[in-house]
């Protein structure tokens, strides 16, 4: 035990909206110079938490302490003279600003600018080399890659002298070498004496690179454990309050003839640019195709093609009959009709209707289904007993069909979403993000699910940005960079560190530091994505 004082003390906080109450009572220390993991279930009090730290809320009690003072944080403004710093998980940069203008902006010395710039570049040079975060100070935000973002988002914090640093789930859009390059530059900065807090539902990220975590749930403050004395088991069942199964129990696939086809498919959006260049992949009954990439090259525009929402030029076939990518039958209607499943990536924008309620959203796409008609109209009674026997196999809760959507926690608007395309029994289905925002329990049972329609002998395309994911799930893996598929491996037999390369776009193991190479090549993307912007 030290008696240095903590570089962060909460004391008894308490936060509540309304009648809901986000922090009760909630106490932890942050010791100088550590990484510091908070994990926690969506809903936990995570984001409030820090929210009050950086100004943002104020408690409804309790106090701070900054390197053993009590401290009123009333603003983010206080926050950052207190020397507290956050890199949020959507950025707050100004895309049409360069690196040094957005480093400044809020700090500048006085009203003119040009001392303000010339200051800030010396001081990003040596921040730069002190701590591996080298970024062009002149290029323009909306040129960067996420990583190079996100790099920028911590020059800003460091260039404002904050000691303590607190990172809202860093690695969310991070290829696997960009997210080792962070790892990086967050032990370069322990070693300074800097000191982190680090919000992720990673734990993997948790047990490479914390010294201390703090598990949440429901508002509290579980545990407070040394990250060397704990498991990623132990701290799955101090999330959820039970045990839970970490890795996906599923035997050996056995594939059958392909369902779906694709050659020579291409995609150009609105804009004019090409978002795919040529997919040909096929899926076949009984396996799980996953599709790895960094969001942003191609992906979406897969599933949406695929899902009937664009057009598209070359050739998909569903039980080798062929679907139309133009004109009439292009529509998520006929899709289904010939058999074709879609779990939207966004749920509530592309999966659901919010204000609807339950029962209706277990009907949407479906809703000129013979089955479900009683004359003209839909047989409202019967669907509502239908979607009462989804939920309850689906563990929807709370169990009520007539609640409205987006009355029901992500994890559980994901369970309504699956349960109506698992439940019409697809021949392919094609999933996006099967578990974004979603808590790890329901991981657990999403992850089942989708292994028993697997071994139904349904052909499923899977697509997330968790790499962690798509090893789990996947009997064979396919990476995508910059709308073209770079590569497809067995799963069984590939590499993290292969796949990462492929996902930016580099076919050969360059050998050495693999994130120079990929720096490099997400470079080269950025330039065309520029020549296009």
């Amino acid at each position: 035990m030290t008696d240095t004082a903590p570089a962060i003390e909460l004391k008894g906080i308490s936060k509540a909206f309304g009648p809901v109450q986000a922090n009760k009572d909630i106490s932890i220390r942050v010791m100088p110079g550590t990484i510091h993991g908070i994990i926690g279930e969506n809903g936990a009090g995570k984001s409030t938490l820090m929210s009050i730290l950086y100004g943002f809320y104020a408690a409804d009690a309790g106090e701070i302490w900054v390197k053993g003072q009590r401290t009123e944080i009333p603003d983010s403004q206080a926050a950052i003279r207190a020397g507290i710093g956050m890199v949020f998980q959507h950025f707050k940069l100004v895309q049409n600003f360069t690196v040094l203008e957005n480093v400044i902006l809020g700090a500048e010395d006085g009203g003119l600018l040009k001392p303000s710039l010339a200051k800030a570049r010396g001081v990003l040079k040596q921040l730069a080399e002190e701590y591996e975060l080298s970024v062009d100070p002149d290029t323009q935000v909306q040129h960067l890659s996420v990583g190079h973002q996100q790099r920028v988002e911590i020059l800003k914090a460091l260039y404002r002298q904050a000691d303590i640093l607190i990172l809202d789930e860093p690695t969310g859009v991070l290829t696997p070498a960009e997210a080792d390059h962070l790892f990086r530059i967050l032990d370069n900065l322990r070693a300074e004496g800097k000191t982190i807090i680090l919000i992720t539902h990673k734990l993997r990220e948790i047990m490479e690179i914390t010294d201390t975590v703090s598990v949440m749930r429901r508002g509290e403050m579980t545990a407070t454990v040394k990250t060397a004395e704990t498991s990623p088991e132990e701290l799955a069942e101090l999330m959820v309050g039970r045990k839970v199964l970490l890795r996906v129990d599923k035997t050996p696939a056995r594939p059958k003839a392909a369902l779906l086809e694709i050659e020579n498919l291409r995609h150009v959006d609105g804009q004019g640019v090409e978002r795919l260049r040529g997919i040909s992949l096929e899926v076949r009954a009984g396996e799980i195709l996953g599709l790895a990439g960094v969001a942003g090259n191609g992906q979406s525009e897969l599933l949406e093609v695929l899902g009937g929402y664009a057009e598209a030029t070359g050739t998909v076939r569903v039980n080798g009959r062929e679907v139309p990518l133009s004109g009439a039958g292009c529509d998520g209607m006929a899709r289904r009709a010939a058999g074709i499943g879609h779990v939207p990536e966004d749920r509530q924008r592309e999966g659901l209707i919010m204000a609807y309620t339950a029962w209706e959203n277990t009907v949407f796409g479906y809703h000129r289904d013979p089955g479900i008609q009683s004359g003209a109209l839909m047989n409202n009674a019967k669907i509502r007993a239908e979607a009462a026997k989804k939920m309850e196999r689906f563990d929807v809760r709370p169990p009520d069909p007539a609640l409205a959507a987006r009355n029901f926690s992500g994890g559980n608007q994901q369970k309504i979403v699956l349960a109506r395309e698992i439940e019409r029994n697809p021949d392919v289905l094609l999933i996006g993000q099967p578990t974004r925002g979603v808590d790890i329990g329901a991981i657990e049972f999403i992850h089942q699910q989708i292994v028993a329609l697997r071994d139904a002998g349904k052909a499923i395309l899977l697509v997330s940005v968790e790499l962690d994911e798509i090893f789990a799930l996947s009997d064979r893996i396919a990476v995508m960079f910059d709308g073209r598929v770079m590569g497809t491996r067995d799963a069984a037999e590939a590499d993290q560190r292969e796949l990462g390369l492929l996902m930016a776009g580099i076919t050969e193991d360059p050998g050495g530091d693999a994130f120079e190479a990929v720096e490099a090549a997400v470079e080269k993307k950025e330039r065309r994505e520029a020549r296009h912007g």
